[in-house]
């Protein structure tokens, strides 16, 4: 069984929301051009000033999407 995480991005701030959505964008793009299988991206709204980024990845793609877009922290996934 392939085990997947999500990396994570934190936005703070009255606009966090908006860069979260815009910071998905380049998520996307990254997916497109590293030829990731079974990669999603999203947002989460937690607070009306704070938003977060994902990426989700296979363990064994983790290392190098780390050391291509520097996530501010990740989660294993369920």
């Amino acid at each position: 069984m392939n085990t997947k995480l999500k990396l994570i991005w934190d936005f703070r701030g009255p606009d966090a929301e908006k860069i979260a959505e815009h910071h998905v964008i380049h998520l996307n793009d990254y997916i497109a051009s590293s030829e990731l299988k079974d990669s999603t991206t999203g947002i989460e709204v937690k607070s009306s000033s704070y938003s977060i980024a994902y990426i989700t990845v296979y363990k064994s793609e983790m290392i190098a999407v780390r050391d291509a877009l520097k996530p501010h922290r990740g989660e294993f996934l369920d």
